[in-house]
């Protein structure tokens, strides 16, 4: 018989999780894709030893940079941690501070620490950081409807924006997961995901390429431990962003459901396994299909604003 783990503790380890296993799943997306690239590749852990060496070096801001620009990476590190509180993570219940918040808010979360990193790419005067903030901003401002379109079909299935209760819904029958609006909406989030995490089909996530430049360019006149942040939060959103859609809309199996310590262990290891196939499905994507041209974007996000916008559609006819 397991021990009982307090509540708070368990409310601790969910951002815990994704705080520490972020890095590995990056390290084990980019070992995968260097295999499917006939390459050798990085270590697995090769991500926790790139940040172990950031966070030893010294830390500079260009000229005429204000405070913010060394705050931003804090802020954005900040709102990472607080949204795994608001999701299932670990639990197949909402934990005491899961119901501070529902899907809209931890997509503002996600927004903030977003527009923070891009004000603070934006003030350093440099052309490729400024680049990076502009573009993500322009593309951002279609990804942000599509989420809220994502949100609007939950709420229309579950008569509530909590993911917990979405999640509830797809476990209490096999039907939910074919539902034509649940199909669509998934979809639309998963589009939404390739953009977020740099691996849409126009933007190489770590390359230095002008041309693709988005995410990496908005860090590259951070250094030392607030440079490690900032691809430290990139992980963390990753991993955030995949468990919201395993976890809330495909796969919300595994969870625990209870505080006991067994069950615990394994809603990680469940996660952990679920949240590294769905990145070994993104890095065949990202390696299946070509580059394409910078204004291609407009269109790939449309596709995922029009499905998400059926998706709801879908419901109000009555076919969803």
């Amino acid at each position: 018989m397991s021990a009982v783990l307090p509540v708070p503790l368990v409310q601790v380890l969910q951002p815990l999780t994704v705080l520490v296993a972020a890095p590995g799943l990056s390290g084990a997306i980019a070992k995968a894709e260097a295999r499917m690239q006939g390459r050798r590749g990085p270590r697995v852990l090769q991500p926790y030893y790139d940040l172990a060496k950031l966070f030893g070096k010294e830390s500079l801001a260009p000229e005429g940079a204000s405070r913010f620009f060394l705050l931003a990476p804090v802020i954005a590190m900040t709102c990472y941690l607080t949204v795994p509180l608001l999701i299932p993570v670990l639990t197949s219940f909402g934990l005491p501070l899961g119901y501070m918040g529902d899907i809209i808010g931890g997509g503002f979360l996600l927004s903030l620490a977003s527009f923070c990193v891009a004000v603070a790419a934006a003030e350093t005067g440099a052309p490729y950081a400024q680049l990076g903030a502009s573009r993500s901003k322009t593309f951002g401002a279609i990804t942000e409807p599509v989420v809220l379109f994502v949100v609007f079909t939950v709420a229309l299935v579950t008569t509530t924006d909590l993911p917990y209760a979405q999640a509830a819904t797809v476990r209490s029958s096999a039907d939910q997961i074919i539902r034509p609006a649940h199909l669509l909406a998934s979809a639309a989030l998963f589009l939404v995901i390739l953009y977020e995490t740099a691996r849409i089909p126009v933007e190489t996530h770590t390359g230095t390429n002008e041309f693709g430049m988005i995410e990496e360019a908005r860090a590259l006149e951070h250094s030392g431990p607030y440079f490690a942040l900032l691809k430290w939060g990139s992980a963390c959103k990753q991993l955030i962003l995949y468990t919201i859609l395993i976890d809330v809309f495909l796969a919300p199996w595994g969870l625990a459901s209870g505080t006991s310590a067994g069950p615990v262990a394994l809603a990680i290891l469940a996660l952990l396994g679920k949240a590294l196939v769905l990145g070994l499905v993104v890095a065949v994507i990202d390696n299946t299909f070509a580059k394409l041209r910078l204004f291609k974007i407009t269109e790939f996000v449309s596709a995922a604003f029009l499905l998400a916008v059926l998706a709801v559609f879908t419901l109000y006819l009555g076919g969803g």
